[in-house]
């Protein structure tokens, strides 16, 4: 084909690439997106949705049990798995299609195959049989890299679909597990623990650090864990799984732990060490593009030092969360267009982890703001502080705030309990309108909310907490 000329090319059409493609059509770009696989990538294909839909079928699945202490009467409970992840797979494919209406509206060429940059300021697409099975060379002055990462594998862990799986073989389970190990305790495995426990899995979970969701608080990783172990979790910190032997229907676990090694027999793994930034096969070593392991090194308006090549999501590294790949996006495309865009701060990115229960956060932890050398407040309120948390049936959880002393500044917001992953965008907020604590102690909370809570744990930082 002849080649053809864009003002943009996004290569990978996830929460990063798709908004970064809109926001330049919006502002009068003519823009190109490359996509491989599926529209709306990882994130809503394989990741972020189709995982909440499950959890939601595990949630409703909770609260059936719990029918009687609302007064209410439910027999023969039970779940089909087939049917759970068929609507997690329909949630997909909805917002999957959605995306290409959103390519349509905004006048954006779509090109799905493999891409490769030969040169500055040129793409090389090869094409599926779907799509002509041929290669389409493409040019633009701006060119930005959202391709994405895929699950981390560790040498003799490797993931095989029928006993160890990665995250995508836990979204379409062959069968439901009956005694489960989940290597590792970022939020995608507490999540899949979370959702599988709740089904009725004999759930272990293993983590090599010294305690589970490393990267939160202290404190609320220690909620969060006692709540997983009253669920039935069996959760191992400071261990490593050392070796897998598979046989049969069965996998035998070589964990350490304090120096010695543990057998453990387990019919499913399911393996979430981390990620890993797809950078392969693009040709950027050859572009002079500097990479660190498997993500590529960016300024904070992630440009690359080659000019007119930009990386954003998940490929130009932590935190690798959909909403900070999206607001990347919509930063590279005004930065393009000729605008002045602010760079995102990566502490004032709030991470969700929608297990059971939730955890959520933004800022620094207590221990980090300490380590900064801040003069600190904290501040902390329990659920079982709240009307409508225990109307809810929802009294276990606890919302804790850290200021800075001298200037009032919020520097950190974390939180354990049901529908923390909504209450965060209040201290987001917050955080990116500087607001100090006073702003916060004379804002006037709606009552009876769980948002109360919130306005409680900034009184008590500062000797002001009204009801505990």
């Amino acid at each position: 084909m002849a080649a053809k000329s864009f003002d943009l090319i996004v290569i990978g059409a996830g929460p990063g690439g798709y908004v970064a493609a809109i926001r330049g059509a919006q502002l009068g770009l003519s823009v190109a997106i490359v996509e491989r696989e599926h529209l709306g990538g990882i994130c809503l294909n394989w990741g972020c949705i189709p995982t909440k839909a499950l959890l939601r079928s595990s949630e409703v699945f909770h609260l059936m049990h719990r029918a009687k202490e609302f007064g209410l009467k439910a027999e023969g409970i039970g779940y089909d798995l087939d049917a759970v992840v068929k609507r997690s797979r329909k949630v997909a494919g909805q917002l999957s299609g959605g995306i290409g209406h959103l390519m349509k509206k905004n006048k954006i060429t779509v090109v799905m195959g493999e891409a490769t940059l030969p040169a500055k300021g040129k793409v090389s697409v090869k094409t599926d049989a779907k799509n002509g099975g041929g290669t389409e060379e493409l040019t633009a002055k701006n060119i930005v890299l959202a391709t994405g990462a895929r699950a981390r594998e560790l040498p003799g862990l490797e993931a095989d679909g029928k006993l160890v799986w990665t995250y995508k073989h836990a979204l379409q389970p062959a069968h439901m597990p009956k005694k489960l190990l989940v290597i590792g305790s970022g939020a995608i495995g507490i999540e899949f623990a979370s959702f599988y426990n709740t089904l009725g899995a004999d759930t272990t979970v293993v983590e090599v650090m010294d305690r589970v969701l490393p990267v939160e608080d202290a404190e609320i990783s220690a909620f969060a864990k006692k709540a997983f172990e009253k669920q039935g979790m069996k959760i191992m910190q400071k261990a490593m799984v050392k070796q897998l032997d598979r046989a049969g229907d069965k996998v035998t676990a070589h964990i350490e732990v304090g120096g010695k090694i543990e057998k453990h027999e387990f019919d499913t793994v399911i393996s979430a060490v981390g990620i890993v930034g797809n950078v392969e096969g693009l040709g950027l070593e050859d572009l002079g593009v500097k990479l660190d392991r498997t993500h590529v090194v960016t300024d904070e308006y992630c440009r690359t030092g080659v000019e007119g090549l930009y990386a954003i999501g998940d490929i130009a590294g932590a935190p690798w969360l959909a909403h900070k790949a999206s607001h990347e996006g919509v930063m590279v495309a005004e930065l393009i267009a000729g605008g002045h865009p602010h760079p995102v701060k990566p502490e004032s990115i709030a991470g969700c982890t929608y297990c059971h229960p939730q955890v959520a956060s933004v800022g620094y932890t207590e221990a980090k703001a300490k380590e900064l050398g801040f003069d600190i407040k904290v501040g902390r309120f329990p659920f079982i502080g709240n009307g409508k948390a225990i109307a809810l049936g929802e009294e276990s959880g606890m919302i804790k705030t850290i200021f800075d002393a001298k200037t009032g500044e919020l520097l950190g917001a974390h939180m354990v309990g049901a529908e923390v992953t909504e209450l965060i965008q209040g201290y987001v907020v917050g955080r990116q309108l500087e607001t100090t604590e006073e702003d916060l102690m004379n804002t006037v909370f709606p009552h009876p909310t769980l948002s109360e809570m919130m306005h409680e744990a900034v009184l008590d930082a500062y000797g002001r907490v009204i009801h505990m």
